[in-house]
């Protein structure tokens, strides 16, 4: 395994093994890893001649600088978890490696098709034009030939296979099931924020999410939320953001059951921000 912090030592690697004809598969990540990011390698490493994993947490896609800064890294021991997934190539670039000051400065525009309109795009606006801006930065320079996203965040898994359609990217974008800790709470980065006492109580999120499987299509899809919402908000330290029931392809609210329908929710637990989904079939 190799480490890379440069750009042009990127290209170098990448033009080796276009060469060769090997298959590059790709996993972005902002580091801080966990288990469901090392499936997302294995994965990639069982599929691909050569795998590569991008660390950079990207100041673009962050509307609060305090979550930026809080952001967890370590470095080293990311390292050793991908070489022991069987990782090619890491590159871990700094900020000024990827932007120059009128990127860092100026929202990049895309055309999201209103998949940036809903969810976390109205509760952190500019979020995705910084997730776009970064991963079409990333194929650009990987050009892979499969690319692994996580479904737990399903509103950026949607607008990734846009951008892929939209800028035409020669890429296959490979959606993989959300990792779980044993206790049902969906593995993020952000769960190392959580204190002991937080954690237990963020369980409840996945908790509440598997039992409102149970009443569909008893519940109306706005009784569910409703139900959603209260069992949600009446546990300690748990606050709902949002909790919105969508079709699956488009994002947006539906008032009747319809296939395939997600629901997808944004909870603080103290300061710490947890996201998740639950399909409903």
């Amino acid at each position: 395994m190799i480490i890379v912090q440069s750009i042009s030592k990127l290209n170098a690697e990448i033009e080796a093994l276009k060469s060769a004809r090997k298959t590059i598969g790709f996993v972005p990540t902002m580091g801080a890893l966990h288990k469901g990011h090392i499936e997302l390698v294995s994965r990639s490493v069982k599929e691909n001649n050569c795998s590569v994993v991008s660390i950079f947490v990207n100041p673009t896609q962050f509307n609060n600088p305090v979550d930026l800064e809080k952001y967890p890294r370590d470095l080293n021991r990311d390292i050793e978890l991908l070489d022991k997934a069987g990782c090619d190539i890491i590159f871990a670039p700094e900020a000024k490696e990827m932007y120059n000051s009128e990127e860092l400065n100026n929202n990049f525009e895309f055309d999201f098709g209103g998949l940036d309109k809903v969810m976390e795009g109205q509760f952190r606006p500019g979020h995705f034009n910084g997730v776009v801006q970064i991963v079409s930065k990333l194929f650009k320079l990987v050009q892979p030939d499969k690319a692994y996203f996580g479904e737990k965040d399903f509103q950026q898994l949607s607008i990734i296979h846009r951008m892929v359609d939209v800028l035409n990217f020669r890429v296959e974008i490979i959606d993989c099931p959300i990792v779980r800790e044993e206790s049902g709470l969906a593995m993020s980065s952000r769960n190392e924020r959580l204190t002991a006492t937080q954690r237990k109580k963020a369980v409840e999120i996945s908790k509440v999410l598997f039992e409102s499987r149970n009443f569909v299509p008893k519940l109306s899809p706005g009784e569910l939320k409703n139900w959603v919402l209260e069992k949600i908000n009446a546990v300690d330290e748990l606050e709902v953001e949002y909790f919105e029931i969508v079709y699956a392809t488009t994002l947006q609210t539906i008032d009747k059951w319809t296939t395939p329908a997600v629901g997808c929710v944004a909870v603080f637990c103290g300061e710490v921000r947890l996201i998740d989904n639950i399909r409903y079939k």
